[in-house]
């Protein structure tokens, strides 16, 4: 069972829910994005993100028209390959396609990077095996911040 803290945008206060790994994301649409997938390999029971990530995954999910495996959503620093401002430690990036053909990723990625849903999609050639997008806003730091302290 995952603690998972969402970050109501639109309320500006931050949401619990418990979940199991089966069951979808909070405000995910038709159960595409289970806990499972959005936590990857970390390990925490905590995760976190915000409610705009969470929309913009479906939107995503319905441009693109298809299954979207997902790598891993949230990273925390300490479990590898990402530094303490990372996208994933925010709980707003996402790292998929990594199963799919590669005509079949550029599709993804083109619909990723045409959609003006995400605020960032990685450079193919940064990520020849996967897409990254992400929802990074400015105020991330803080929001990490707020986390690491609360």
């Amino acid at each position: 069972m995952a603690k998972i803290l969402v970050f109501n945008n639109d309320t500006d206060r931050m949401e619990t829910y418990y979940r199991g790994e089966s069951e979808p994301m909070p405000y995910n649409t038709n159960g595409t994005l289970r806990v499972r997938e959005f936590r990857g390999s970390s390990k925490s029971n905590i995760l976190w993100t915000t409610k705009r990530t969470m929309q913009s995954w479906n939107s995503q999910r319905y441009i693109f028209g298809g299954p979207i495996p997902v790598g891993f959503a949230f990273k925390r620093p300490y479990e590898g390959g990402h530094g303490n401002q990372s996208q994933h430690y925010a709980g707003v990036a996402f790292d998929v396609g990594q199963t799919l053909s590669s005509s079949r990723r550029r599709q993804l990625w083109n619909s990723a990077n045409n959609s003006g849903v995400w605020y960032y999609v990685e450079p193919i050639s940064l990520t020849p095996t996967w897409v990254h997008f992400d929802k990074r806003f400015r105020e991330t730091c803080l929001f990490i911040w707020w986390l690491s302290y609360s």
